[in-house]
């Protein structure tokens, strides 16, 4: 079965933003709302041997969505492509979704009453790449398909090494999203739990 996801290699990226401002051009995200955040973690160390890195945050792409189980319309669902999406004509703004995501990776937009988040541009035609890993000057981002070892994704990882690869915490859900970070740029900031955005 196919889960498209994203890897994000933290070596790469400048937090230069870019794929937070093409992220809100192409999905026409109301402001106070994000799909996608660049957060910064650090400094951390002793003067002058300080190290920091840029992480992007956006929805995880969970195996176990349990935004997609505890909605009660199922407005929220996966598609064909395993990209976790809502339909907007379904939702109530009963924001269960939003409460149930471990990673706070799900907006709500006061003025159309409904739950937004990352949907990988699954609205682009096939073949496309999302708007995020076509703006990425450092070329830091690939989306693909996670579960298909010729992906390039899969490649990606597996050149890489499963030392300097790392996830958000699983909670029963399967995070797919994947972080490369050498301890070359820094050390990974490992959490209990993450909330990259305010509920809203």
């Amino acid at each position: 079965m196919k889960k498209k996801s994203m890897v994000i290699d933290l070596d790469r990226c400048t937090g230069c933003l870019s794929c937070e401002l093409a992220c809100k051009t192409e999905n026409n995200i109301d402001p106070g709302i994000a799909y996608n955040k660049v957060m910064v973690m650090g400094p951390v160390g002793t003067f002058p041997e300080l190290k920091m890195y840029f992480l992007p945050a956006l929805c995880q792409s969970c195996k176990d969505a349990p935004c997609v189980s505890v909605c009660p319309t199922e407005s929220s669902y996966v598609n064909d492509d395993g990209v976790i999406l809502i339909d907007g004509e379904r939702c109530t703004g009963c924001l269960s979704c939003q409460d149930a995501c471990p990673y706070g990776a799900r907006s709500f937009n006061r003025k159309a009453e409904v739950v937004e988040k990352c949907t990988l541009c699954s609205h682009l035609t096939a073949g496309d790449k999302p708007a995020c890993v076509k703006a990425c000057r450092s070329k830091a981002r690939v989306a693909g398909d996670i579960e298909d070892p010729a992906s390039e994704v899969s490649r990606l990882l597996e050149s890489a090494g499963i030392a300097v690869v790392h996830s958000m915490p699983d909670a029963g859900n399967k995070p797919t999203v994947r972080y490369i970070l050498s301890k070359k740029t820094a050390e990974w900031q490992d959490r209990k739990s993450w909330r990259f955005f305010p509920a809203g």
